[in-house]
């Protein structure tokens, strides 16, 4: 690419300001993980708690504000569409180790959740491929798990009580959901996407 020309495709990508929210969402990744690095005597476990639930509400917030900014903005971009799911899945699949490491959650259940990220989104860059991007848009089945997916992950990362709440059973219970309806979704999505897979085959 031409120096003016790149010069200049930099220039908008850090000048659009939806991107530059998934940029901070990206930041924050080594942010919220190296929390639990730190020790005992430097931070408290619960103040550990409180810090890492915080980082992950502020980078699922920006998720859904640079989103809205994009389309309010009209700032959406082909760079921002690559990176916002990205930056998510990054972001949750960090919660994920950490809570795995923390004996928190369960690593089938996490390995079940990053596995279908991983599946669903080589098989939507491979239908873009084909023309057939739409035929596996974002569903509302998608959308209930991710929802139950991420209250589960702040629940898990408070850990404590809250308001005589057991942060952790439910967060368990609710992780364990999102994992069956992860496996729901990634089944629909390939139904969906059949036609094409058998057609290819042939």
């Amino acid at each position: 690419m031409p120096k003016r020309f790149a010069n200049g495709y930099t220039e908008r990508m850090f000048s659009n300001i939806p991107n530059l929210l998934t940029w901070l969402r990206i930041l924050l990744i080594p942010v919220f993980v190296s929390v639990f690095y730190l020790s005992d005597d430097t931070l408290s476990p619960q103040l550990k708690n409180l810090i890492s639930t915080s980082v992950f509400l502020l980078a699922a917030a920006t998720d859904w504000l640079d989103g809205y900014l994009a389309r309010r903005l009209n700032q959406s971009s082909a760079f921002g569409a690559f990176l916002d799911p990205v930056a998510d899945k990054l972001m949750v699949a960090a919660a994920l180790i950490v809570l795995v490491k923390l004996g928190r959650a369960d690593a089938i259940i996490a390995f079940i959740i990053i596995g279908r990220e991983i599946t669903i989104s080589a098989l939507r860059e491979w239908m873009a491929k084909l023309g057939e991007a739409k035929s596996v848009a974002v569903s509302m089945l998608g959308k209930i798990k991710t929802a139950f997916q991420m209250i589960a992950i702040l629940l898990l990362l408070y850990h404590d009580r809250l308001l005589g709440i057991d942060c952790q059973a439910i967060g368990a219970l609710l992780l364990y959901l999102a994992a069956l309806l992860t496996l729901w979704s990634m089944g629909y999505y390939l139904m969906l996407a059949s036609p094409q897979l058998k057609k290819q085959q042939n």
